[in-house]
């Protein structure tokens, strides 16, 4: 019996686990090659999990809201049609595969054999139930016998006996003895209490009381992974902000002036978020000791320019799709792009693959009216670009004939860097070059 490991997938550089939501398929459901089998959630997408194989599902690791490392395996699939069918062909399945969650940690480093699967067989059930290896396994270890096994009431599909069911049933059986397998749990839960109360006991976190018909509303799922995920940055990377004013008249101008022609040719619409990527991506292929990232002692040069681009979704969180090979992209490309995955971002419709791999963020604070910001980076980046709100300000302007005052479109660029790699220099150089080559735009090129 062949037997499939369904593993959590790689879902982007920064993404090291994810939190289970929500499980699509229960243990003997049929599954085809590509059906989605769980769903999954990070700070920056929620997506569902397909399956490689076709078979039937004979085991769920994790439970919903538990966390997942990248990489962990979450379920397994039997790719042959008899699965639970036979004993026997239970027996051939768990060969040299590992003991789930709970006996994971006491044999981690141990393959079962064949020899000491077919040493858990614990006789001929009378009532031909189906028993899970976990299930017979514990058993196995803790003595129980087929009689007793059958005797239990199971609280899994069709009157299964999960692993709550027979560590309960072992754990009022041994009284004052304890198996091996709940000490291990019980261990877990105590090292996890411990944890949390660490971290609660780091945080500086003052109750509020729930006076004065105030209002407590939990934290979004996504909200929490957001502030975790920002937390670790701030503690990770050394924050410095570089600002610089930029006079973006001439974009302005050419945009009005544009806009419709473009619409009309290419059927979207012309903002200015592409021009702004389109000069990052040329000042990062000028810079690129900008388009790195930091592992540990070591610094990673990153071959492809892949742009992040923040955007708002309806519920007030952000996401950040990214835009692979971003200096290869005219302005054309460049804006179908921005379009196409802010639509689906505000859907919550994008794919894993496009909001990792980013090596360099650009957030639009200006949207909201800001003028400007210093956002915190995303890691493992090590710069993130604000585009502040384009206004209308009174300028000095520079002639041939002498300085006068003047109207001009106004934005500022708020660079955050981390220190530990980018000197006060590069990240300087680097926000100026974007200035240089927004303030040149050709008001007579087209698009």
């Amino acid at each position: 019996m062949a037997k499939f490991e369904l593993k959590l997938p790689k879902m982007g550089e920064s993404v090291a686990e994810a939190t289970l939501t929500t499980w699509l398929k229960e243990v003997g459901d049929t599954i085809e090659m590509d059906e989605a089998v769980f769903e999954i959630a990070t700070d920056k997408v929620d997506t569902e999990v397909p399956s490689e194989v076709e078979g039937v599902l004979v085991e769920k690791l994790f439970s919903i809201d538990e966390v997942i490392k990248v990489g962990e395996t979450v379920a397994i699939i039997s790719t042959d049609e008899e699965v639970g069918k036979t004993e026997e062909s239970n027996v051939k399945e768990i060969e040299d595969t590992h003991i789930h969650a709970a006996v994971k940690e006491l044999e981690k480093n141990i393959v079962v054999t064949k020899e000491a699967v077919q040493s858990a067989v614990l006789g001929e059930s009378t009532t031909n139930r189906f028993y899970s290896p976990l299930v017979k396994n514990i058993a196995k270890q803790e003595g129980v016998t087929m009689v007793e096994l059958d005797a239990i009431p199971g609280t899994g599909k069709e009157g299964r006996v999960s692993k709550s069911d027979i560590l309960n049933y072992v754990a009022a059986k041994g009284g004052v003895k304890q198996s091996s397998v709940v000490e291990k749990e019980q261990e877990k839960k105590i090292v996890s209490a411990s944890i949390v109360e660490t971290k609660e006991a780091q945080s500086v976190s003052v109750p509020v009381e729930n006076s004065n018909g105030n209002e407590i509303v939990e934290m979004s799922r996504m909200g929490k992974l957001i502030a975790k995920h920002m937390v670790e940055s701030v503690s990770t990377s050394a924050h410095v902000q570089s600002f610089i004013e930029v006079d973006v008249t001439n974009i302005v101008n050419w945009r009005n002036k544009m806009k419709k022609a473009f619409l009309e040719q290419e059927g979207e619409k012309l903002t200015y978020t592409p021009i702004f990527l389109e000069a990052v991506a040329k000042a990062l292929k000028k810079y690129p000791l900008m388009n790195i990232s930091v592992d540990g002692n070591n610094v990673i040069k990153k071959k492809n320019i892949n742009i992040g681009m923040a955007a708002a979704l309806p519920d007030g969180n952000l996401i950040v799709p990214v835009i692979k090979n971003a200096d290869q992209l005219n302005l054309v490309g460049m804006a179908k792009v921005v379009n196409d995955l802010a639509t689906r971002a505000r859907g919550n419709a994008l794919k894993p693959d496009e909001v990792q791999d980013g090596t360099y963020t650009v957030t639009n604070v200006g949207t909201f009216g800001s003028v400007f910001g210093t956002p915190i980076i995303n890691q493992p980046q090590v710069g993130i670009l604000a585009l502040g709100a384009i206004r209308k300000i009174p300028s000095v302007i520079e002639t041939e004939e002498g300085d006068f005052i003047g109207i001009r479109s106004k934005m500022y660029l708020s660079h955050s860097y981390d220190h530990r790699v980018v000197n006060g220099a590069l990240g300087s150089m680097f926000v100026k070059a974007v200035a240089d080559y927004l303030e040149a735009w050709d008001v007579n090129r087209d698009f």
